[in-house]
């Protein structure tokens, strides 16, 4: 078989699949969603409502405000998603294939200065604005729709399995890809885990063609500076892990590669594979082989945040049922068997167990925590509740479930075991809360002394806000709500990057 690239094994693939009319590729999409005897009229939940894409590129400035911005907030509040752009046919599209679009809104002394909407630019995307791409073209590229973080005074734009993270100015606009002053070396990934207190940035990289995955470390000068390589079967996706103070927590779920499938064209050949084993992995931070410890088949999709306690280690996480279909079954999306909910699992390397106990069964995605407690023990967590995103990914064969879901806020108080929910209306599509502590300098501030910030949708103006909640007081009134000229699609995750 010949050697994949992003390129051809994720996105070239689209055009086959039109014409062959395999099962599960567009045309069998097509097929699924007619009645016998009746035209198709076949639904596109990720092309939808909440999903739509926007189709350009805004910028306003001092925005109106409802209520009050705390004048600590000095810093832009960043979300990235697909977003998908010149798309002739929507049979040939799946949601996770969209080009990365930033939106921002810049905060300052009680104000919000901006808000701007950006495609990041790749080589493709450059090309169907026509617009010149100012530098050769890197291996795998593709405009990062995952991920957008601060890393020393940078903001990069993240994807998975393959292409370089692409740098972002202050104002949204691409300065080029990263790699790391020249350290990095393969693929990249779309969750990184920042560990403040030994200025280490985490990764686990992944790539269709690999036998392994690869730990790297970025050291506080910047440079990859360790590599460690995992032997693994059958080319799993590693979406997202953990990290403590002892451990880097890798969890190989049966979502592999699919060859077969990457030769006649699927838009995204990975499968549930249900002879690859489901395993959790303890990689010591301080070198060492992984402890694996089989458990029972499941999908996670995001870590809120792991610690150890004496010998074991406590992730908690975001998982769906078995199966799970990353490359969807016929609604241009990811397909779920159920809905995501919030569990803890224990991971005993001793006795050789993973305990599971779920903490929160609504429907649920997205989980954050106070970033400065990454790989510590945590009391609290956020995750978001919105309607379409749950009913879009039960949706099958393009057509959505018979059940009513609801949008909210939800604040996890881990220790006592409670939880607070801001409810929102309905309609009013919630994406990632992050916490924004009020005083990052102060280390005796209590972990939940903050605000979370979170860009809703709002109905009756058809265009997004953004919501700053006082995460002391999750059920009141928002402290503020950001008026935005636009939408912004439910996508991906985001970033408060902090001035300096």
């Amino acid at each position: 078989m010949a050697e994949h690239t992003r390129r051809n094994v994720l996105r070239g693939g689209a055009a086959v699949a039109a014409a062959a009319g395999f099962p599960g590729g567009p045309a069998g999409q097509q097929a699924a969603t007619a009645a016998p005897g009746q035209p198709a009229e076949p639904h596109h939940p990720f092309l939808e409502g909440a999903f739509a894409p926007v189709t350009e590129e805004l910028t306003a400035f001092d925005l109106p405000v409802t209520g009050r911005i705390p004048h600590e907030l000095n810093g832009r509040f960043l979300r990235n998603g697909p977003n998908v752009l010149g798309l002739e046919d929507p049979r040939a599209h799946h949601w996770m294939q969209g080009e990365g679009m930033v939106h921002g809104v810049r905060l300052r002394d009680g104000r919000a200065e901006w808000y701007r909407n950006r495609w990041v630019r790749s080589s493709q995307v450059a090309g169907k604005l026509g617009e010149p791409y100012p530098r050769p073209v890197p291996p795998d590229d593709f405009p990062s729709n995952t991920h957008v973080i601060p890393y020393r005074g940078r903001i990069l734009a993240l994807q998975e399995s393959g292409p370089l993270p692409y740098e972002l100015d202050g104002e949204l606009n691409t300065v080029g890809t990263y790699d790391f002053r020249g350290t990095l070396k393969g693929a990249f990934a779309a969750h990184t885990k920042f560990d403040a207190h030994a200025g280490e940035l985490h990764a686990i990289a992944y790539y269709p063609t690999w036998d392994h995955v690869r730990h790297l470390v970025v050291d506080p000068a910047g440079r990859v500076s360790r590599t460690t390589r995992i032997p693994v079967a059958d080319a799993p996706m590693l979406h997202d892990f953990a990290l403590t103070e002892k451990y880097v927590v890798v969890i190989d779920a049966p979502v592999t590669f699919d060859p077969a499938g990457a030769e006649r064209g699927d838009l995204v050949p990975y499968v549930w594979n249900r002879k690859h084993p489901m395993r959790v992995g303890l990689l010591p931070r301080a070198g060492g082989t992984v402890r694996w410890i089989e458990t029972d088949p499941a999908y996670y999709s995001h870590t809120l945040n792991a610690y150890d306690e004496g010998s074991r280690v406590v992730v908690d996480l975001t998982t769906y049922p078995a199966p799970f279909y990353v490359a969807g079954r016929g609604s241009g999306g990811p397909y779920g068997a159920g809905h995501p909910v919030l569990e803890r699992w224990t991971i005993d390397p001793h006795h050789g167990r993973v305990g599971k106990v779920t903490i929160d069964g609504r429907p649920q995605e997205f989980p954050r925590v106070n970033e400065a407690l990454v790989s510590r023990r945590h009391r609290y967590g956020y995750s978001a509740a919105a309607a379409e995103m749950t009913l879009a990914y039960e949706t099958a064969d393009g057509n959505p479930p018979d059940r009513a879901f609801s949008n909210a806020l939800i604040k996890h108080d881990l220790l006592r075991g409670r939880t607070q929910v801001h409810r929102l209306p309905t309609g009013a599509a919630a994406g990632e809360a992050v916490f924004v502590p009020r005083d990052a300098g102060d280390r005796r501030a209590a972990e939940d002394d903050g605000y979370t910030l979170a860009y809703v949708h709002d109905p009756e103006r058809g265009a997004a806000d953004l919501v700053i909640l006082a995460a002391q007081d999750f059920t009141g009134e928002p402290v503020a709500r950001v008026h935005l000229p636009g939408r912004v699609p439910l996508g991906f995750h985001g970033s408060w990057i902090p001035d300096a």
